[in-house]
């Protein structure tokens, strides 16, 4: 099963490699474990082509975890990824982060994120999305069309379960964050990322802030993922 989908995977990422090159895509790369496969797709791929570059765009907020940070840092030099970071414009030592959810993902990660877009002037993003990681994923889809600016959002691994992911990561040894060893499922801004004793129940992303949970609908129609 998990072979077949990492097939299925992979033809989204061949096609976009056709249309659109190396050059006008990159991956949205968080340092988690679910873009980390991604990243792990579309880099074989242009390996066995012999093709570069491999872009990925990672955001950082300011407020990531050290330990992702780490990994992003160390996995970029190993895996020789044309990394763009980007940061926010607003300067963090006055902002009010995580007081208004809707405000504070847009001013730190949708507004950062367009820039990036529009800066590597890309055409396709691929993204660590999974139906199955919350319900206001489940309408995803495999392709999605965005605006302001106009690319296309790719979400490959979009039927993968939590167990897929893990089962690849061990298949194939690829790193992931040791925060993951200490019993966190979901790793996001730290404001935002409860501690694993902490969170309400066992589901993925009970981790995450509830409220900003509620409102992904909304920060979705903005441009998050």
């Amino acid at each position: 099963m998990l072979h077949e989908k990492i097939l299925h995977s992979r033809r989204i990422l061949e096609q976009m490699l056709n249309d659109y090159g190396p050059e006008r895509t990159a991956v949205a790369w968080t340092g988690g474990k679910d873009s980390t496969v991604v990243l792990w797709l579309w880099r074989s791929l242009l390996l066995e082509r012999v093709m570069a570059p491999c872009r990925a765009v990672n955001l950082d907020t300011g407020l990531k975890f050290p330990e992702v940070l780490q990994l992003r840092d160390q996995v970029a030099r190993e895996w020789n990824i044309d990394l763009h970071v980007q940061h926010p414009e607003v300067c963090l030592v006055d902002y009010p982060v995580a007081q208004v959810k809707l405000t504070c993902c847009r001013d730190l990660k949708i507004l950062p994120l367009q820039q990036a877009v529009a800066d590597l002037h890309l055409s396709a993003l691929f993204t660590g999305l999974r139906r199955d990681e919350a319900p206001s994923r489940s309408g995803c889809e495999p392709v999605e069309p965005r605006v302001a600016p106009e690319y296309l959002q790719v979400n490959p691994i979009l039927d993968w379960t939590e167990m897929d992911i893990w089962a690849c990561i061990m298949e194939q040894g690829l790193p992931y964050c040791p925060l993951y060893d200490q019993g966190y499922r979901s790793l996001g801004c730290t404001p935002c990322t409860l501690a694993p004793d902490q969170a309400a129940d066992n589901e993925e992303r009970s981790g995450r802030d509830q409220d900003k949970e509620r409102q992904m609908a909304s920060l979705r129609s903005l441009g998050y993922f």
